[in-house]
């Protein structure tokens, strides 16, 4: 690919915790659920005992999804990005650093994605192979690792992070890398960053449903007992993991471990962004289709909601907490979205002033309307005075920088991107994917590390 900058694929490669060991019982034991037993214990912690129906997807049924324009935004404001509890309101990066920042994560941890354990296994990585591969024209080594998650504290749940990095066999200085929480590029279109690999689908670190909860790295980390309201969900496992493969390429002096960027769509998109806003050191991130949970505001009425969230079927990507905001009846009160005290816009605002691209497909071709591409733009336009306070130029195309009023502030043409900014916008023509926007998203990034690499140091 041409460019000042190439941006390589890294895969993260993760694998299911393996089945128990035949062992000596160990009181309380690990705890098996089905994801219905699990999705109920966490509804009896909260004192929940009804949730109100997620909206369906298909527009003929009683309970279909709003997708008109005119009922899409019920609550008038979004929660304040720049002022903090106390009422201060923060102008400089300093103080959105040391004072807004932590506040915004401390919500974000205790109510909607969960808290990682003060204390995590150490990982071991092991290289398993190292060869050369091809990858088109460019002669590659690749190495296969497996990151070992020291399981002394629970021997019967084992965690393994499978993980393959390539780097071009001739470069002739450390290299970016783009770690993809990936589907598998089969399910992509566009063409992927060159050397591509294209291992068999990953799992991840921590299974994706309810009933292994209690099994992967929450598990591992609980011992084998069932969450808590506070603890990590799925979203956050995955991010962990990305982070600690961060960690082995830091040790890598092949990689020049500033500049790793981090992708993934769908309900990997969402993982994307999560990794990016709490772990500092990523420089980039990807984040394709994401909808609610990700990118898509929670206040907004249409497609997709928080009560699609707090069902059976995906509340193991949040925090337990997060089902209080679908709670139709509780001992403690029910919520709703307009409860819930932060938003996308300040998820978003996390990764600033670090390079984040925001990319979505067009319904016609697959990519549903269920993801509310707008109420994303909003939620992207929203989170620009976060990298202003910076200095960085946010969301502009050259002829027009984009003004904060998330309400009024107009949707680009689809392919028309906003990329002129550390804060970019993309809409591709193409269905349920990030490979069309992959390559603009890499030379985007390439130009921005070079301005940086440019730029004079203060």
């Amino acid at each position: 690919m041409n460019g000042p900058m190439r941006l390589l694929t890294l895969l993260i490669l993760v694998t299911l915790p393996g089945p128990l060991l035949a062992q000596e019982a160990k009181p309380p034991g690990i705890v098996t659920f089905t994801t219905r037993e699990d999705h109920q214990n966490m509804l009896e912690q909260l004192g929940i005992t009804k949730l109100r129906p997620g909206p369906s997807g298909n527009e003929r049924a009683p309970n279909a999804a709003n997708y008109d324009e005119a009922k899409a935004n019920p609550y008038p404001d979004l929660p304040e990005l720049l002022v903090c509890k106390d009422g201060t309101v923060v102008k400089k990066k300093e103080e959105w650093i040391a004072r807004r920042r932590p506040e915004i994560v401390e919500l974000f941890e205790q109510e909607v994605i969960g808290r990682v354990p003060a204390e995590t296994p150490k990982v071991t990585w092991n290289v398993i192979e190292e060869k050369e591969i091809m990858a088109g024209e460019i002669p590659v080594i690749e190495k296969s690792l497996e990151g070992v998650v020291d399981n002394s504290s629970c021997p019967e749940i084992a965690v393994k992070i499978a993980l393959k990095v390539g780097v071009p066999k001739n470069a002739d200085k450390p290299v970016p890398v783009l770690i993809m929480f990936s589907f598998g590029f089969g399910g992509r279109s566009g063409r992927p960053p060159s050397p591509a690999f294209r291992p068999p689908v990953p799992n991840s670190v921590q299974a994706d449903n309810g009933a292994g909860l209690t099994r992967g790295i929450i598990g591992l980390c609980n011992r084998g007992q069932p969450r808590k309201p506070e603890d990590w969900g799925s979203l956050r496992a995955w991010a962990w993991g990305a982070s600690r493969a961060l960690d082995y390429l830091e040790s890598d002096p092949a990689i020049d471990a500033k500049k790793v960027g981090v992708e993934g769509v769908s309900r990997y998109g969402k993982a994307a962004l999560v990794t990016m806003a709490f772990d500092e050191r990523f420089a980039a991130a990807l984040v394709a289709s994401s909808g609610e949970g990700g990118a898509k505001l929670h206040r907004r009425n249409f497609g997709e909601a928080v009560e699609s969230l707090t069902g059976s079927g995906e509340y193991h990507w949040m925090a337990g907490n997060f089902l209080k905001y679908g709670a139709a009846e509780a001992r403690f009160g029910s919520k709703t979205a307009g409860d819930i005290p932060v938003d996308a816009h300040q998820l978003i605002a996390l990764c600033a002033p670090r390079l984040t691209f925001i990319s979505y497909g067009v319904p016609e071709k697959g990519d549903a309307k269920w993801l509310d591409q707008q109420g994303s733009y909003m939620a992207t336009v929203a989170a620009q005075p976060a990298y202003r306070i910076f200095g960085v130029q946010t969301l502009g195309d050259g002829n027009l920088w984009v003004s904060d009023d998330y309400q009024k502030e107009k949707i680009p043409a689809v392919n028309e991107g906003l990329l002129d900014g550390s804060l970019a916008w993309r809409q591709h023509d193409a269905g349920h994917a990030s490979g069309p926007n992959l390559p603009i998203f890499l030379d985007w990034a390439g130009k921005k590390f070079a301005e940086s690499n440019s730029a004079p140091k203060p």
